[in-house]
């Protein structure tokens, strides 16, 4: 009996998130918040109630929208944490809005959207300059933004 699978075109079941308790979680931390990547900018435990549970009040700002949510939790219960990653890049050019990155290894990206913000009009500005620029971009759950720049290192 021949095995009719197609293994070829399956995804490598990497997680974008993975589960912390809600205790565990600290300000400036990330979180999911109604399925958003969230930092967490407010924290507060309320005391134990008569069903057992302290309870977790969370707010936090979307990563890529900015966007503020608020969540409460029990303190025993799961929360999902996204995976998020920091990358500098070097910026090569700006071609119609989207950010021209040098990867390490030497390839090039086009596809990180220049902010509609004070920070992409600060990275117009400094590379009209003439100024060397390396460019953070931050990755979370298949999302990706610039979020910081700042001079090459020499």
């Amino acid at each position: 009996m021949a095995d009719d699978h197609d293994f070829h075109s399956g995804e490598s079941g990497a997680s974008e998130t993975y589960p912390a308790q809600c205790s565990s979680l600290r300000k400036n931390g990330h979180v999911l918040l109604k399925g958003r990547p969230c930092k967490i900018v407010e924290m507060s435990t309320s005391k134990t109630g008569k069903h057992g549970h302290a309870k977790v009040h969370m707010v936090g700002i979307d990563l890529f929208t900015q966007k503020k949510y608020e969540d409460i939790c029990p303190s025993t219960h799961n929360m999902n944490v996204p995976i998020v990653n920091r990358k500098d890049f070097q910026l090569l050019d700006i071609v119609d809005g989207y950010l021209s990155l040098l990867e390490d290894d030497s390839s090039v990206r086009d596809d990180i959207k220049n902010p509609s913000n004070e920070l992409g009009k600060e990275i117009a500005d400094r590379f009209a300059n003439e100024e060397q620029l390396l460019v953070t971009v931050l990755s979370a759950m298949g999302h990706e933004c610039a979020i910081s720049v700042k001079n090459c290192p020499k």
